[in-house]
């Protein structure tokens, strides 16, 4: 029986761990993944059937970071997992060290690909998935996305292809926290809702509070939603989740976390980075 409490520590745990490396490696994007953590974590204790030790295995679950700039949020929680070592976490984004402040798998090899460029992450998935679908292979994917790169037309076309080859064996999650990197999504690309999106291009759909571990649990326990359809379960998260002075705020997609603002977040979540 999964141990909700113990995910939800664990979320303040990683939020602190992503916080602290934000500010030692002077790199933002940290609003960007303190939105997704729940998400992440959800699949990672609960969801994926890949362990360090079955990382290489073929028939692994495939995990697919498309929105890369929230790579701390990731990175604390491979480290969590024993898939890297925990000390690494104190050398991110330093010159030629394994985590980069967008995730390589040149530098990283458990990383299943390298992603940042956004709007690439659900046609390598979909490609990936389809691939092993033609060798009688098991394995499941999950790509995190973000809302905004939703604007980006790659995205619907790797949508149509998925549907149209029913890979129900493919999971999205979309961390709609309703901030792209200048501004509002909504301002940005106008109104749309998600979750009917992609209903509309074929794919079984819900959407449920993202910052709640609970609920995200939930809508995995249902997938695949639609037998023959690819799954997508839309997150509406607070950018900068868990940090109020961080919360629904357009400046800390880019913003390096100062000294008393490291201390203020790790006060308020009354929790210490995992590495420490």
């Amino acid at each position: 029986m999964i141990d909700i409490p113990f995910l939800e520590k664990k979320a303040h745990e990683i939020r602190a761990t992503c916080v602290q490396i934000a500010h030692d490696g002077k790199v933002g994007h940290l609003g960007s993944a303190l939105s997704c953590i729940e998400g992440i974590i959800s699949l990672y204790y609960y969801w994926l059937n890949v362990s360090p030790e079955t990382v290489k295995n073929p028939d692994r679950d495939r995990f697919i970071l498309s929105k890369g700039h929230a790579c701390t949020s990731h990175y604390a929680v491979l480290a969590d997992r024993g898939f890297i070592p925990m000390e690494w976490l104190t050398r991110y984004a330093e010159t030629d060290e394994p985590l980069s402040d967008h995730p390589c798998k040149y530098a990283l090899d458990v990383l299943e690909c390298s992603s940042g460029s956004l709007g690439h992450g659900l046609g390598i998935a979909t490609g990936m998935i389809y691939g092993l679908r033609l060798d009688n292979s098991p394995a499941r994917a999950a790509v995190l996305m973000s809302d905004g790169e939703c604007n980006e037309g790659s995205v619907w076309e790797a949508a149509m292809f998925a549907a149209s080859k029913e890979l129900d064996n493919l999971l999205v999650l979309v961390d709609d926290n309703g901030i792209q990197a200048v501004g509002r999504s909504d301002e940005i690309m106008g109104y749309t809702c998600l979750e009917e999106k992609f209903k509309a291009f074929g794919w079984g759909a819900c959407t449920v509070p993202g910052n709640d571990i609970k609920a995200v649990i939930n809508a995995l326990d249902g997938f695949p939603f639609r037998k023959g359809r690819p799954t997508a379960i839309i997150l509406k998260t607070k950018k900068g989740a868990g940090v109020s002075f961080m919360e629904d705020e357009v400046l800390w997609h880019y913003r390096v976390p100062s000294d008393d603002d490291l201390g203020n977040a790790l006060n308020e979540l009354g929790a210490k980075p995992i590495h420490f």
